[in-house]
């Protein structure tokens, strides 16, 4: 019998910055953990946002972040 926790399927999420779909998966794997980029998760009640939002937020984190 295969254990469910070991191999949790993808959620399907839609990004809390534009709405588009993606997918999440909890075993670790998933694309986020690929960017070089690592933002804290949202404290706002907002969830995981999509590579481009990402990418859109970390650069604008950076750039407030500068002096």
């Amino acid at each position: 019998m295969t254990n469910r926790l070991e191999n949790p399927l993808p959620r399907r999420l839609a990004c809390s910055g534009c709405g588009t779909e993606f997918s999440c998966s909890l075993s670790g794997s998933c694309w986020c953990a690929e960017e070089p980029a690592k933002l804290p998760m949202p404290v706002d009640g907002g969830d995981c946002l999509c590579r481009d939002c990402l990418r859109q937020a970390a650069m604008q984190s950076v750039s407030t972040a500068t002096p």
